[in-house]
């Protein structure tokens, strides 16, 4: 039974309010971290079994942490935690011993676990058998694999084209898992596999695929050890990437500087005390940012102009000193043109847009002046804005001009965030297929891809809600809860005859569903998967574009589960039967073989298997790491690009309110309520505000708000959430996601990436009304 809901993110939000404040930190990890990691294995996993898994999380040979993307060190691992906190939790989630058998869902109808909030939801355990939800039916019911695998086939056999059907991806699956996936997705005849990359990183891809050639970034993590500055833009690492800050702490004791650029202090961007470490055991911190740049929320762009025009004034003064002319000269085109643009530009009007001090934005300039070592780092913050690819092509720029690419020591760097959403892509999960790689899939497999673009996250919503579409098949991932404009995504989702999801723990997305629903388990990163009396290992590619080997220890919590190269192999041989050029039936008993197609049809490769096993992995081919620029429109040349600069108009009563992660979950995954570097306690559901706004609105510090969003004249409307005095700009907001989603308007996108604007919503603050 499908029940309506306002907000599905949070069906009794009355009874949540137990809200304590304490001082932001002005420093990230030490001893708690430790605490934090720890009491959260014991407590899930017991002592053996979480700290026995934890110590072969991203070691050479052991398994890779399920949650970010930043990549292991090649040679300088810790022998004892090569981890962080929030990977500790995550381990933690997935190793747990609890497991929701049949009589856990006989006992709990859809619409009891949907009366739960995220947080009760995922604590509930892991998913130990295959479950169906028939249409009409109040509870989920077991079903066996292969009568699960029949539904689907059926349901997918018999729509009317094999559009009517879109195949989500979640970054948590594997290399090998992604490959297959994309094989049978597009042997079923369609290119609609929305990922969760349209939802971070798409803005990232875009920009850098036009305009350097590869939609990746250039830096490997040796370059941040050689640099001379580090700019760290729409990122909060002490709680997205927390072993980032391993890499900036030693690139500040070789000589490294940091800017840091955010609308909220944070306190992974302030300190750090590292807990390996005998001065941070001691509770002495490493001071990161050494210039923190607290921009308007979408100021950005208007700063890093503000800088290059200093810059540019700084190159008239003494001319070859500052641009670096011999790189520009060989490798770009377009600089002309970019320099009439900024000579008409005003630093001191473009300081003031990006609401930085002038005096801080020219020390930004100073520091940039005289280097050409330099990292630019960003995230979130930067691709989640309809500006996101022009923000990221600025990005570019400033690193062209200054020749921080293709060097030792200098680059770009999109923080990717989850552990292998770079490696989907890598394996064709993406809704377009270029002609060359179609033509590759047809020699190996011997079909013919389809060749129109698929339906990426957001186009998939609004066909559900069209009626274009029939089926949802999700590879991980929560797909409600990461989406936009939640209840509009709801009523799509109802919409359905037919969702499926693969999944470890029971999530939102299982409890709003179509008219029939299918949960299938699937073993985590930490378990083993043995097949045939072998045990497996699966790739996956970090940040940074290694590629390496994964290897679960944990004995599984059900004897029921597949893995997901399993469950793909399995409902394509159910699907096709005999109509299928691909050996499904091998492909599923032998990684290897998997592996050996990989290799046949992606670039860099080449002798898969060998190359994953050695010690460390493989690095991917990069071009533009090495000078080498190859682009569509630009032939062998990167290229500068002229942006324009974003309009910022409010009403009196209207802020602009991003959407962001406390300390205490990853993605949609919450772990607990805490966030304790905002000083957020036992809560989520806080708006943080400028106080001069909060007084100038007529509230206070703790009342009780509702939040609305009128994008399109639709009203949507996020209710009690607690008002809480903040250092960020005015008229400037944060909330955390997934609560806040709901307010994201499904129409408000970024220009040519269609990634949803969650990091720049308007709203208006209105008083609770019970």
């Amino acid at each position: 039974m499908n029940k309506k809901v306002e907000q599905p993110s949070a069906e009794n939000p009355e009874e949540l309010l137990n809200l304590e404040v304490t001082e932001p930190k002005e420093w990230a990890a030490g001893m708690p971290a430790v605490y934090e990691a720890f009491k959260d294995l014991v407590q899930e996993t017991g002592l053996l079994r979480g700290m026995g898994a934890s110590l072969k999380m991203n070691q050479k040979g052991g398994f890779d942490c399920s949650s970010c993307a930043w990549p292991d060190p090649d040679d300088d691992r810790s022998p004892i935690a090569e981890y962080c906190e929030n990977g500790a939790k995550a381990l933690a989630e997935e190793a747990t011993t609890k497991k929701l058998t049949k009589e856990f869902f006989t006992q709990n109808s859809v619409v009891d676990l949907a009366l739960l909030n995220d947080y009760e939801i995922g604590k509930k355990g892991r998913i130990a058998q295959p479950m169906y939800l028939p249409e009409g039916a109040t509870h989920y019911q077991v079903i066996t694999w292969d009568d699960a695998f029949k539904k689907i086939a059926v349901k997918l056999n018999s729509l009317d084209s094999p559009n009517e059907a879109a195949f989500y991806t979640s970054g948590r699956t594997s290399n090998e898992a992604s490959f297959m996936y994309q094989l049978f997705v597009r042997e079923f005849g369609t290119n609609n596999m929305p990922d969760c990359s349209n939802m971070c990183h798409e803005s990232s891809g875009t920009a850098l695929n036009e305009v350097i050639g590869i939609g990746k970034g250039t830096v490997t993590l040796n370059d941040f050890y050689e640099t001379d500055v580090i700019i760290i833009m729409g990122q909060n690492p002490g709680t997205n990437h927390p072993r980032m800050l391993s890499a900036l702490e030693k690139a500040k004791k070789n000589g490294a500087k940091i800017i840091a650029i955010n609308p909220l202090h944070e306190a992974g961007l302030t300190a750090f005390k590292d807990p390996q470490k005998v001065k941070g055991v001691l509770g002495i911190s490493v001071k990161l940012a050494d210039l923190y740049l607290q921009v308007k929320i979408n100021g950005d762009m208007a700063l890093l102009k503000a800088i290059e025009k200093l810059l540019l004034d700084a190159e008239k003064e003494k001319p070859g000193k500052v641009f670096d002319h011999d790189f520009i000269n060989k490798s770009t085109v377009g600089y002309d043109k970019l320099i009439r643009h900024l000579e008409k530009q005003d630093a001191v009007k473009l300081a003031e847009q990006s609401g930085v001090p002038f005096e801080d934005v020219r020390e930004a300039a100073e520091m940039l002046k005289n280097k050409h070592r330099i990292i630019i780092c960003w995230a979130m913050g930067v691709t989640q804005h309809v500006n996101g690819v022009d923000t990221i092509k600025e990005i570019v720029n400033l690193t062209l001009l200054k020749g921080s690419i293709s060097k030792p020591g200098a680059g770009l760097c999109p923080v990717r965030g989850h552990s292998n959403v770079q490696g989907n892509r890598t394996m064709l999960i993406w809704e377009k297929l270029n002609g060359k790689t179609a033509q590759k899939l047809k020699e190996v497999f011997g079909f013919d891809p389809p060749k129109e673009n698929g339906l990426d996250v957001v186009e998939s919503i609004k066909a559900m809600n069209e009626g274009k579409l029939k089926v949802l098949f999700a590879m991980g991932g929560n797909f409600l809860s990461a989406t936009p404009d939640t209840n509009y995504t709801a009523e799509g989702l109802r919409k359905l005859e037919l969702t499926v999801h693969v999944s470890t723990k029971l999530n939102r997305s299982h409890l709003v569903h179509g008219k029939e629903a299918l949960i299938l388990p699937t073993y985590s990163r930490s378990d083993k998967d043995i097949i045939n009396g072998v045990e497996q290992i699966v790739s996956c590619e970090n940040s940074m574009g290694a590629v390496q080997s994964s290897k679960g220890v944990l004995k599984p919590v059900s004897d029921h589960f597949l893995s997901e190269t399993q469950i793909v192999c399995r409902l394509a041989k159910t699907t096709f039967g005999n109509k299928t050029k691909v050996d499904w039936g091998k492909c599923e008993s032998d990684y290897d073989y998997v592996r050996d197609l990989i290799a046949q049809v992606i670039p860099g490769c080449e002798d898969y298997n060998k190359k994953i096993r050695q010690p460390g992995g493989f690095y991917l081919p990069n071009g533009p790491r090495e000078g080498k620029f190859k682009t569509e429109k630009y032939g062998d040349k990167a290229a500068f690009s002229v942006t324009k600069l974003p309009e910022e108009k409010l009403e009196d009563d209207e802020y602009i309110m991003m959407s962001i992660r406390s300390h205490d979950q990853f993605n949609t995954t919450i772990y607990g309520l805490e966030d304790r570097y905002r000083g957020i306690h036992n809560e989520r559901r806080v708006i943080f505000m400028n106080p001069k706004d909060i007084a100038l609105g007529g509230f206070q510090g703790g009342d009780k708000v509702d939040l609305y969003n009128y994008d399109g004249g639709a009203a949507r409307v996020a209710r009690l959430f607690i008002i809480v005095p903040y250092n960020i700009p005015e008229r400037n907001t944060a909330t955390y996601y997934p609560e806040t989603n709901v307010l994201v308007p499904i129409s408000s996108v970024a220009a040519g990436s269609n990634t949803p604007v969650s990091k720049r919503v308007i709203i208006k603050i209105r008083r609770h009304t019970e």
